[in-house]
């Protein structure tokens, strides 16, 4: 009778191809997309699709079927994220524990971000540069988007909304205090047009009426004492950019409705002025919010101690 061959025995030795690779199965897996798991990833689809298949051929088996419309994992694929995902994970709380004993400016990584237009002029252009200089080896990636996204479909480590928007299945954190929406237009335009006492005067000026993530026009929402309003209200021009909306009713072009934070300088500037003040309303402030149960990378922790801290939006 032939000895056992201890060397069947032993356990597989994994090496840095090996790594690798289970990462980007990982991915795919996690996302079904080639595309958003090359944006977690940052490289291509097609290297992405490349790699699965030198993975395949090297393993011998099939992992994920791929057709024009669709990723789906096979049966082995399904048994492989099944026996991977955990241990990835306690992997990676395990290397972000390295992080406690680094001193803070010495933190490493990225962070990508998808934030409504709004966060990121009024939250991240204040704190940016300062968290910046305190954490120069952490890359910042910022995408501006008012559309409603799946931050994990994204491919982003968190997003930024306001809050009563957030999904519900995310953990969130307020980053600012709840903010004032007022109405604004240019001195030149008011003189010609004159000035609305009240939220339904609208209907006789000319509005930049607001184009919503959903594709849903906005109703301007006002609310004096316990009497609430919320109007659609008239104008040619639609959009969903406040920088342009901003330029637009210095311009003249019509009434603009937006955070009052946002207007401030021009306000200050005498470019435009605030009307209807007595109705502004206040609307919850922003929120960062991400996976609960994905381990939150240092340099996010660090960005929202930052914004917490320097409170641009007060908190």
């Amino acid at each position: 009778m032939r000895p056992r061959d201890v060397s069947l025995l032993a356990p597989m030795r994994i090496n840095r191809t090996d790594l690798a690779d289970l990462g980007t199965f990982l991915a795919i897996a996690r996302h079904l997309s080639f595309r958003r798991a090359g944006l977690e990833l940052g490289v291509s689809a097609s290297a992405l699709s490349h790699a699965l298949k030198q993975m395949e051929a090297r393993l011998g088996v099939r992992l994920v079927n791929r057709t024009s419309r669709s990723v789906t994992l096979t049966a082995a694929g399904a048994d492989l994220l099944a026996s991977l995902d955990q241990p990835f994970a306690a992997l990676g709380s395990a290397l972000d524990g390295l992080d406690r004993h680094r001193a803070p400016g010495d933190a490493v990584g990225r962070i990508r971000l998808n934030v409504l237009e709004h966060a990121s002029t009024l939250l991240l252009a204040p704190v940016l540069p300062e968290f910046g200089a305190r954490h120069p080896q952490v890359e910042v990636e910022v995408r501006v988007s008012n559309d409603l996204v799946d931050v994990v479909e994204a491919g982003a480590d968190a997003g930024i909304r306001y809050g009563g928007t957030v999904p519900q299945d995310m953990i969130a954190q307020r980053l600012s205090a709840d903010l004032r929406w007022v109405v604004v237009g240019a001195p030149a335009y008011l003189d010609r047009r004159g000035t609305p006492d009240h939220p339904r005067d609208l209907g006789e000026h000319r509005c930049l009426r607001i184009r919503l993530g959903d594709d849903s026009l906005y109703r301007w929402e006002f609310e004096r004492a316990s009497e609430t309003l919320a109007l659609d209200v008239p104008g040619a021009v639609t959009l969903d950019n406040t920088q342009l909306a901003l330029a637009l009713a210095a311009g003249g072009g019509g009434l603009a409705y937006l955070p009052e934070a946002c207007a401030a300088p021009f306000v200050t500037a005498g470019t435009l002025r605030i009307v209807l003040a007595e109705w502004a309303p206040m609307g919850p402030g922003f929120h960062v919010y991400y996976p609960g149960p994905r381990q939150v990378p240092a340099g996010l922790r660090l960005l929202i101690d930052l914004i917490r801290t320097l409170r641009p939006l007060g908190l």
